[in-house]
């Protein structure tokens, strides 16, 4: 089985790349990531793009992405895919936990 190819939710393992919001690497490849956010209620992210497609599913809580001039707000069991290269922003109106699939894999999330 490839390294990387099984991860156990534990969040010890999640670092903070800033307030309000923690980050676990999950299984991943060269061509595909999953990574964990959890969000804490009032968290705005940065306005941000990257050349990866991302796929977000809402596991808990709710979140507010907007992207092209649009905003979405998600709650648990939505999803939305992000197309690479577009500039996006999230933010959590309540404590909130997303899974986001990228393609290919982030190296600066490594």
């Amino acid at each position: 089985m490839p390294e990387n190819a099984v991860t156990h939710s534990n969040d010890s393992t999640m670092s903070t790349p800033e307030p309000g919001l923690r980050r676990q690497v999950m299984s991943t490849s060269d061509t595909l990531m999953l990574v964990r956010h959890r969000m804490e209620a009032g968290w705005v992210g940065q306005r941000h793009s990257h050349p990866h497609e991302q796929m977000v599913y809402v596991v808990s809580g709710a979140i507010r992405l907007a992207m092209q001039g649009e905003s979405y707000d998600l709650r648990a069991g939505d999803s939305l895919l992000v197309p690479g290269g577009v500039e996006h922003e999230a933010s959590a109106s309540e404590a909130s936990e997303v899974l986001d699939v990228f393609t290919p894999a982030r190296e600066d999330y490594r």
